[in-house]
């Protein structure tokens, strides 16, 4: 094989890592076979050059299917639905007996493979017709200019030199994208949430509701009291071992990504703000209280879609199945699980998608998208903050209610419990236990009167609460109605039989009675 037939090599392998930006997947040790990918284009994710005097046909025939095992390795690798395999032999002359009928059509290994391998032969008796073949394929390969004057040993390696330069330029820069920034705020949050976790279990644990709310969980009520940090701090804090263990690892392997990609100080901005948006969206959507980085987290998720749509050749061919895949068993998960905040998942996914677009990517700019991104991250803010404000019966739920005077009562603010009762039971229907735990509340505020009322509409609610009978009978007593407070000492007696307080009741009330 002389100067000729490497020049061909060289000169189709430079066209289609410059022309078709194709990349080297593998060059032999002595530059006589050259695979080469981009599965953007599905009519040839594969190409695979061979430069080899070929003798017989059989020995092609076996090439062939040794190409088509690569090839449906290649695409299991990938998880492709299928694969398209351009093999092309340059060789001085086509094999000595009868080839044709063994490239006429495509090869196919087996019928459950999905690796279709089509063959060109270029060799010095059919290349321009060849090059008209492949054109089918690949428009405008047909106008490359053969000249014999070029087959010199110089032109060649200049070729080569070329065709090799374009490849790592074209990779090195394609990875300087995703080592901007070396990890530095990922490992103080991971470090962060862990501390906060060991004080939480200190301090009474980290599934215990009056810690969750004394250390900054998202609980509405709160928000709505002015308590706007609470947006934040959820951030840092998660409900058990098990959440904590899932976030960590999670923030681990995608804010590194995240940060290596657009640098220290766009990922604090990123993370934060996806934060904020998740604790945004689950103080409007959700009623119940919440904490943990998921929303940041997802806002990672965000980052990175977010270089999907810039680069969108790049993520799909590096990390976009994997993410994507993740997103979407997550979001199913949330949406299946009572149990998991997913308003808040898709808060943190959307604001890290929009904070990204804000900062945009290191050393670049792209005004349009950013401005877009910023007037719509601010309207949403303004929008989500006013619906939650105006509207404090929709983003406020009974048990939330009922948790917030639970925590006032053990400090004794009697007036808080009072008031926030009282508006929650004239705006909504409110329950028994409402009535029940408000006239509790009044009671130690002296005022009497409404605390009967309030108990009278616990037993209109529930006919079963004994809690209430008795409480009722209490009071009835110490204004000396003796018959009233016989009446309901009775029933909370006949309620709860084994109940020694209200034995004792009944019997003090019928001694006095006598």
């Amino acid at each position: 094989m002389n100067l000729q037939e490497d020049y061909w090599f060289w000169k189709l392998a430079h066209y289609f890592i410059s022309e078709q930006n194709y990349r080297i997947v593998q060059l032999a040790e002595q530059h006589q076979e050259l695979w080469l990918e981009r599965m953007e284009n599905k009519e040839a994710q594969v190409i695979r050059l061979l430069k080899y005097n070929l003798d017989w046909s059989n020995w092609m025939q076996k090439d062939i299917e040794h190409t088509a095992m690569n090839g449906e390795r290649i695409r299991k690798q990938l998880m492709r639905s299928d694969m398209n395999v351009i093999n092309l032999y340059i060789s001085a002359y086509p094999p000595v007996d009868d080839y044709e009928f063994r490239i006429e059509k495509s090869f196919i290994l087996a019928d459950k493979e999905k690796t279709k391998v089509t063959s060109i032969i270029f060799d010095r008796s059919h290349y321009e017709g060849s090059l008209i073949k492949l054109n089918s394929i690949f428009q405008g390969i047909h106008s490359i200019s053969i000249n014999s004057e070029d087959y010199t040993e110089r032109n060649i390696e200049e070729l080569k030199l070329a065709a090799l330069s374009e490849a790592s330029n074209r990779h090195k820069k394609e990875q300087a994208l995703f080592q901007y920034g070396k990890p530095f705020f990922t490992y103080i949050f991971i470090i962060i949430q862990v501390a906060m976790f060991l004080l939480l279990e200190w301090k009474g644990g980290s599934t215990n509701t009056s810690t969750l709310i004394e250390y900054g969980a998202k609980f509405n009520p709160l928000i709505l009291e002015g308590e706007w940090w609470r947006f934040f701090t959820p951030i840092i804090l998660h409900i058990g071992l098990l959440h904590l263990l899932m976030n960590t690892l999670a923030l681990y392997y995608l804010g590194t990504t995240v940060e290596r990609i657009y640098g220290n100080a766009r990922f604090l901005f990123i993370y934060l703000l996806a934060g904020f948006f998740g604790s945004l969206l689950s103080f409007v959507f959700s009623p119940n209280l919440s904490a943990g980085a998921s929303g940041a987290i997802f806002g990672c998720i965000g980052a990175l879609l977010y270089f999907g749509v810039i680069y969108p050749k790049l993520f799909f061919r590096t990390m976009g199945l994997n993410i994507i895949v993740i997103l979407g068993i997550n979001l199913v998960f949330g949406f299946t699980m009572p149990s998991i905040d997913n308003a808040g998942h898709i808060g943190g996914l959307i604001g890290g998608f929009l904070a990204t677009g804000i900062v945009h990517f290191p050393k670049k700019k792209r005004l349009l998208i950013q401005g877009a991104s910023i007037i719509i991250a601010t309207v949403s803010i303004v929008g989500l903050l006013k619906y939650g404000f105006n509207e404090p019966s929709r983003v406020v739920n009974e048990h939330s209610i009922l948790v917030l005077s639970q925590e006032y009562m053990k400090t004794e603010e009697y007036d808080k419990v009072v008031t926030i009762l009282q508006n929650y039971a004239d705006e909504n229907s409110a329950s028994a236990e409402v009535y029940f735990r408000l006239s509790f509340a009044e009671i130690k505020t002296n005022e009497i009167q409404k605390a009967k009322e309030h108990l009278h509409l616990a037993i209109e609610k529930r006919k079963d609460f004994h809690e209430a009978y008795f409480y009722l009978a209490l009071l009835y007593a110490q204004e000396g109605d003796l018959i009233e407070a016989h009446k309901f000492a009775s029933i909370a007696a006949e309620l709860m039989p084994d109940q020694q307080d209200y034995q004792k009741l009944l019997q003090q009330i019928n001694e006095h009675v006598k």
